[in-house]
């Protein structure tokens, strides 16, 4: 078992949020000046009162907790340039397949793989998620762990949901559930760090999906997806299983278009919700591995060699509720593909090493 240093071990004395705490038992913390108020970014404005009151109201925090935690909240510029221009929205999928699909990104997956064959084949006996998936999302999200982001959780959301009208609903939400989250998890709001929308861990979860689908897979009472790459993959696993994956069914299938209705069958959504003999008629060839009673999403998307057209099956939408978006979806599954081949690859040629020092 992993040590679990700084960002996810448990606080026994010190930390904000410990500090905060032990402050409402003892002595309360009160703010010196109103300039203390007046140099926080966010403390001391109408809507965050709201937010303070609403939390003080229904989940029983301190003021004065609260107060002190969304005093230290910093507003983020970055995140909200960010935001404000996510890779879906602004790069073609023959440009956003080429930072995902790629031989070093297939290696690296064939090794986590490897490091990793024992938890994946559990997790995928018992919850009914592929491997290859599972290895695929956490490939995508985060380079198998190596990228997880360098924004203090705290200043994204806190900056996105009040400096951000279009979503600040949601990730006012997030920060809430990440509050909770720290309460519950004894966690330093100060130290943990994520995506720029406040996403976290080897997996990137937001609180709200930490809170309700993150995984102790390895008995010791965290469900640590920051170190532990058990907890991680069976996190990932729980959350596509809780969302409807279904075990042996397709994801997506190339297809081949002829006449001329079969643009007005291509859509821009996420769920598959047409027939498949509505697309067909439409003069959409689909290979036969596709049930005739399946309902599908039937997509464009500019390739290398021109348009491409893929159907979408109930797996690709599952993929769609990790990221809501359809490049995203055909990345997970084709660096999926890529990799499984890759380590099966891999296998034989172990096995044919290994039979040769037999021989």
């Amino acid at each position: 078992m992993k040590n679990f240093p700084g960002v996810f071990r448990r606080v026994v004395r010190g930390g904000l949020l410990m500090a905060a705490m032990v402050a409402t038992v003892a002595t309360p913390v009160v703010w010196s000046s109103a300039q203390e108020k007046h140099d926080s970014d966010y403390l001391g404005r109408q809507d965050v009162d709201a937010f303070i009151d609403e939390l003080v109201v229904e989940h029983r925090f301190s003021r004065t907790e609260l107060e002190l935690i969304l005093a230290g909240a910093e507003r983020s510029e970055r995140a909200l340039e960010l935001i404000s221009r996510p890779a879906e929205g602004t790069l073609e999928w023959k440009d956003y397949r080429k930072i995902f699909i790629t031989q070093e990104r297939i290696a690296k997956g064939v090794s986590f793989w490897e490091e990793n064959a024992e938890t994946l084949a559990r997790v995928e006996q018992e919850l009914g998620v592929p491997a290859n998936i599972i290895v695929a999302i956490i490939g995508v999200e985060t380079y198998y762990g190596r990228q997880t982001g360098g924004f203090k959780v705290l200043d994204a959301l806190t900056t996105l949901g009040f400096d951000f009208p279009r979503r600040g609903e949601f990730f006012r939400k997030e920060l809430k559930n990440f509050l909770l989250l720290a309460r519950e998890q004894n966690l330093d709001v100060d130290e943990l760090t994520g995506s720029y929308a406040g996403a976290m861990g080897i997996p990137q979860f937001m609180p709200s999906s930490y809170r309700a689908y993150a995984v102790d897979y390895t008995g010791d009472q965290q469900a640590n997806i920051w170190l532990s790459d058990e907890d991680a993959i069976a996190s990932v696993a729980n959350y596509l299983q809780k969302h409807g994956w279904k075990y042996g069914s397709g994801v997506a299938v190339q297809a081949k278009v002829s006449g001329i209705k079969h643009e007005q069958i291509v859509s821009s959504g996420l769920k598959p919700d047409k027939k498949l003999s509505l697309v067909q008629k439409a003069g959409w060839a689909v290979p036969k591995m596709v049930p005739k009673s399946s309902k599908v999403l039937a997509m464009k998307h500019v390739g290398i060699a021109g348009a491409e057209y893929w159907v979408g099956l109930h797996n690709f939408y599952v993929i769609t509720r990790y990221n809501r978006s359809q490049m995203y979806a055909l990345a997970v599954y084709q660096l999926a593909r890529e990799v499984k081949d890759s380590y099966n690859r891999s296998l034989a040629l172990q096995k044919q090493v290994a039979k040769g020092k037999q021989g």
